[in-house]
């Protein structure tokens, strides 16, 4: 009988959100697998948090694009007080032709705002391809950002499953709780009137050891409970749930999913083609093998398109005539040319270079690992999955053959036959196996749904019967 309670007591540890009937005091919501893993997913702040790398990594692309138009213009302007000017011998010297005049003053009677704006800009005509690899590069690595993102909803996606179906074993345990606690009361019933009755196959030791563990069960019943409460709070908070609002599974009963495990190689040739962190780094190495071109292109020397224009006005200062002489406060001026650049520390540059070759080779191992991590992962996944199964298939032929065991040691007590130690145990066995197949349900569900995240493949899919 101690045994019972043990394990009674450990297998309800497990369920960690509270039974049906005690959330109907509160307003509920049910909500079903799909929409729960929805819902966690909008709420989550690891995948908001890699939702903004993708975003960052589109805006890198962007950036990257702007450097084929334009990548460089600026305008400068200052603006200020300024005197005019005027000169001792105006018939000699007219406004056009000031600069002749070596007396020329300052008028401080005439004051007027000074204004000059200059522009420049720069055009790439030929970069050896540096620029369109760069800006391959930035499109390469925004996708192995999404890839990433992929990967980090897929584990939470699988993390939600499980506590979705975690509320329903919760719910199941909870009622063979409460037939554990009945068939206690019964046996209590029958132990006393046995004892009463004088029946010498029962011993004050048995009612002693009765006693204490009855007394220990109802420790360990409020001890799940408050376990309970503490995960209910939990899977509210995974909701985001309003205060006086909680979620309940659209379900009553854990099930096992209807899927059928395939063998080995299907998960493995899917995971190859379709995990994200494989993928992800994949579109890594493109992003390296771009960038180490563009980097390579620094070598050679770049062709661009100048432009440059330079306006000031003074009301008070004339402008000269003279083409060779410029008035800087009233003046205009523009030019277009070709241009080329080029960055003679070739050291510098070949050690960039190497750099990024280091970098490209250590993203084509990364590859290699992170393939061997996966079939590692997958090997381990299958292999649970399949335990899982059998061991499921196995509990309900035992648990049949206990409720066999339950009816006729029962039969053979009410036509005085029986054994009360034997019934004791009949029952205690039936309750036992109860709980072991809720669990092994659970355990089937997480783990099939954990190899179809292994294989890249959607744990949605996954249906209850």
């Amino acid at each position: 009988m101690m045994k019972y309670i043990l394990t009674l007591l450990t297998i309800g540890f497990i369920a960690c959100i509270p039974p049906h009937g005690v959330l109907m005091a509160q307003d509920t919501l049910r909500i079903d697998l799909t929409d729960f893993i929805q819902k966690g997913l909008e709420v989550s702040g690891q995948v908001a948090y890699e939702g903004r790398s993708v975003e960052l990594a589109e805006n890198r692309v962007g950036q990257a694009r702007s450097q084929r138009i334009l990548p460089r213009i600026e305008l400068n302007s200052q603006h200020g007080l300024v005197p005019g000017v005027i000169s001792n011998d105006p018939e000699q010297f007219p406004p056009g032709q000031f600069y002749l005049d070596p007396n020329l003053e300052n008028d401080w009677e005439n004051w007027a705002i000074f204004t000059r704006a200059e522009l420049n800009a720069i055009q790439p005509i030929y970069s050896w391809g540096a620029i369109n690899n760069a800006v391959n590069a930035a499109q390469a690595g925004a996708k192995a950002a999404e890839y990433q993102f992929s990967a980090v909803k897929a584990e939470a996606e699988l993390q939600l499953f499980d506590l979705y179906y975690s509320y329903l074993l919760a719910i199941e345990i909870s009622r063979i709780l409460e037939d554990a606690n009945r068939e206690i009361n019964n046996v209590e019933e029958r132990l006393y009137q046995m004892r009463d009755d004088g029946d010498p196959d029962i011993k004050e030791s048995d009612i002693f050891k009765f006693d204490i563990f009855k007394t220990e069960f109802q420790v360990q019943i409020v001890e799940v409970r408050e376990s309970l409460e503490y995960v209910k709070r939990i899977w509210n908070y995974a909701l985001q749930a309003q205060p006086n609002v909680v979620y309940i599974p659209e379900e009553n009963f854990l099930d096992p999913v209807s899927y059928n495990i395939n063998n080995f190689d299907y998960y493995r040739n899917q995971a190859m083609t379709m995990r994200p962190e494989l993928k992800g780094v994949e579109s890594g190495i493109q992003a390296l093998s771009s960038s180490k071109e563009s980097v390579r292109a620094q070598m050679f020397p770049m062709v661009f398109l100048g432009i440059t224009g330079s306006y000031a006005n003074t009301p008070n200062r004339p402008r000269q005539t003279n083409p060779f002489i410029i008035n800087s406060t009233n003046y205009a001026s523009g030019g277009i040319g070709l241009g080329i650049r080029q960055n003679l520390n070739f050291s510098s540059v070949r050690r960039s270079i190497e750099r990024a070759d280091i970098e490209y080779r250590r993203v084509t191992d990364l590859h290699k690992a992170v393939s061997d991590g996966i079939i590692l992962e997958i090997n381990d996944k299958y292999r649970e999955a399949v335990i899982a199964e059998s061991r499921l298939n196995q509990t309900r032929e035992a648990l049949v053959t206990a409720r066999n065991w339950v009816r006729n040691e029962q039969l053979n007590y009410d036509i005085g036959f029986g054994d009360v130690e034997d019934l004791l145990d009949a029952v205690q066995k039936e309750l036992e196996l109860r709980l072991e197949l809720k669990q092994n349900v659970f355990d089937l569900n997480r783990k099939s749904a954990a190899l179809l995240k292994a294989g890249g493949l959607p744990i949605q899919s996954l249906n209850s019967n």
